[in-house]
């Protein structure tokens, strides 16, 4: 049996997908009944309605959540594979403790599991956010190790700290994997993570942030880990990264994919930090999340590349363009937006 946890999110969905197409038995856990529906709804860009209810029906739904221990303990029933994608992402220092909670303390407990009842494989889902430049390197890879004494954001501490976890279970004998995508864009999840991109632009966005960093798509992400879970690697990690684009670039090819005007204007460093303050200011009325961090406002302007040689070398691996991989989600959007 597969475990999935994370399965309602973007990189869950599609893997879940996946491996239902595969003939695959899978077992997923899920916190709220609303939170399926968008599964179902990944499943129904490439499927007819009959399509999506078999597939969905072929998963083996179970409540659960990777804080909650005895809810654990009925998920990990006759598991031998775990793919862990489950994860809190936000920048919003408000929720410090909470991103503990969820990315380290959560992928504890599905470590701790996963020794238990000796599964044959973990994959974890990480971050290229855990790679930092050595003085004088042109681009990161697996051997760009954390470096303490940099200021990150609490989410980058979290999923370190998460993958600090994924490394004693192979101490313990559990056989892991750990991938760390750059940026993934792909469909279904509108309002979160790459997803706003599509939203923003398609509503009428007028600045992008002079940012380079690594892009994938979901598709590829997904691929990735199917594959080293399927061959001998273990206790090893891949940067997963297809291109290094700047936002400009990545917004740009959005727009056009939507029939949309491109964001022209460049933000400066004294617009994010107004932004900064106001938010600040406002957070004192209002409950909404906050969207900037101090701590991380100076990655928005700096240019950073990632090198998949490692990954393409041993799976000789090829990577779908960022180009089609935007195109292929702008259609979905576009599907979404007439229901």
């Amino acid at each position: 049996m597969i475990l999935v946890t994370g399965g309602t999110g973007l990189v869950g969905s599609h893997l879940l997908l996946d491996l239902v197409k595969a003939g695959k038995p899978v077992r997923a856990i899920y916190r709220t009944e609303e939170s399926l529906k968008a599964v179902k709804n990944v499943f129904s860009y490439t499927n007819s309605q009959d399509e999506t209810n078999l597939l969905f029906s072929q998963i083996e739904w179970q409540i659960a959540d990777i804080t909650d221990v005895p809810s654990l303990k009925l998920a990990f029933k006759d598991v031998d594979l775990v793919y862990h994608c489950a994860a809190l992402v936000s920048f919003d220092t408000s929720k410090d403790a909470e991103l503990r909670k969820v990315n380290i303390e959560g992928t504890a407990n599905v470590v701790n599991f996963c020794i238990k009842n000796e599964v044959e494989k973990l994959c974890f889902v990480s971050s290229i956010a855990t790679l930092d430049k050595k003085a004088g390197q042109n681009e990161l890879t697996e051997l760009s190790f954390w470096n303490k004494e940099l200021n990150h954001s609490m989410y980058a501490i979290t999923k370190y700290g998460a993958e600090m976890e994924v490394w004693r279970a192979s101490q313990e004998g559990v056989p892991v994997v750990i991938v760390n995508p750059g940026v993934i864009i792909g469909p279904g999840f509108w309002n979160s993570g790459s997803g706003k991109i599509f939203k923003r632009i398609n509503q009428g966005m007028d600045y992008y942030f002079p940012k380079t960093t690594g892009f994938v798509g979901v598709w590829d992400v997904v691929k990735v880990m199917r594959e080293l879970t399927t061959t001998p690697v273990k206790n090893e990690e891949f940067i997963v990264v297809s291109e290094n684009l700047s936002f400009k670039n990545v917004f740009s090819m959005t727009a056009k994919s939507l029939g949309k005007p491109a964001p022209s204007k460049k933000l400066k460093k004294w617009m994010i930090f107004t932004g900064w303050i106001w938010q600040e200011i406002s957070g004192l009325f209002t409950n909404k999340e906050k969207q900037l961090e101090m701590r991380s406002q100076k990655t928005l302007f700096e240019h950073t590349f990632y090198s998949s040689a490692k990954l393409k070398q041993q799976l000789d691996f090829k990577f779908e363009p960022i180009q089609e991989v935007i195109e292929k989600s702008a259609t979905s959007f576009r599907k979404d937006l007439q229901k």
